[in-house]
């Protein structure tokens, strides 16, 4: 059982939950504080908690069973558990299942707008793993997925949507797409023979790069206008100082000469980036 528990958590990336749910919390967090004044209730937590759960686990899930077959030809992904044969399909479809319940009943909990809000999630959620196979904008479909997470907090703690809920949504899209990217790189080649798309395959290396800086540019943007939007200040700055260092340091350490340390930009900097601006943010808005 523990063995079969340890390779549903490999399956669905637990550890690259670092990246979404610090925001996911951050949203929760900054949009109680904006229009109710108050932190939101530790049940209020639970539930965003849950329905992060619930929306990553299925979305992992489907994602294996739709690119099971291109995994199994992929060098880099035919150790993962489907097409190694360590997990049936049908058992990943009941997980599938689960973890959809799970996100149903966690977005019940919390208010209205959370679940008239859940098919259009839920679509997103489907919709990610089909995309590299009609565009190279699949990069952005999966930033506008990630970046449910934050909004998703945002509107279930409030059952309210305003332009700064909209502007951390567009900042941690971007965001995701740019080091989606560069994560990306790894498979250009394959992608290239294998006819799917992606900003590496259809732009080379060079460009997929630059394009990658220019979405992180976006991102610097956005998190300084949530300064600007918000009663945010000098801790929540302070930790922009730190998070603009992590993206440029995370540019600094891929190239088109020297791709071998993408992992470390892909996982460990964004990892800590998010931390980085959760952690200031609740540090700001905790002394107010």
């Amino acid at each position: 059982m523990f063995r079969k528990i340890r390779i549903f958590l490999e399956m669905i990336k637990i550890e690259h939950t670092l990246f979404a749910l610090p925001f996911a919390f951050m949203g929760a967090i900054l949009g109680s504080m904006v229009v109710n004044h108050t932190f939101p209730s530790w049940l209020q937590i639970m539930w965003v908690l849950l329905a992060m759960v619930g929306a990553r686990s299925a979305a992992f899930g489907l994602n294996r069973i739709i690119d099971q077959a291109i995994d199994a030809k992929n060098p880099r992904t035919a150790m993962r558990a489907i097409p190694a044969g360590l997990l049936k399909n049908g058992e990943v479809i009941i997980f599938i299942i689960i973890s959809f319940i799970l996100l149903f009943w966690a977005s019940s909990n919390l208010n209205v707008l959370s679940m008239q809000l859940l098919p259009i999630a839920v679509f997103m959620l489907v919709l990610y793993s089909y995309t590299k196979r009609f565009t190279w904008l699949c990069h952005v479909v999966l930033g506008m997925t990630i970046g449910l997470a934050p909004l998703g907090g945002w509107v279930g703690v409030t059952g309210t949507m305003d332009w700064t809920a909209i502007v951390l949504y567009v900042t941690i899209v971007f965001w995701t797409a740019g080091f989606d990217i560069i994560y990306a790189c790894q498979d250009l080649e394959f992608d290239q023979g294998e006819g799917l798309h992606s900003i590496p395959s259809r732009f080379g290396l060079v460009k997929s790069l630059q394009i990658a800086k220019f979405f992180h540019v976006i991102t610097a943007i956005g998190f300084f206008a949530l300064l600007l939007m918000t009663e945010l200040s000098w801790w929540y700055g302070a930790g922009m100082l730190i998070t603009y260092g992590i993206l440029l340091y995370e540019h600094y350490i891929v190239s088109p000469n020297d791709m071998s340390r993408v992992q470390t930009a892909f996982f460990t900097m964004n990892s800590v980036l998010s931390l980085v601006v959760f952690t200031f943010t609740l540090i700001d808005l905790a002394v107010k």
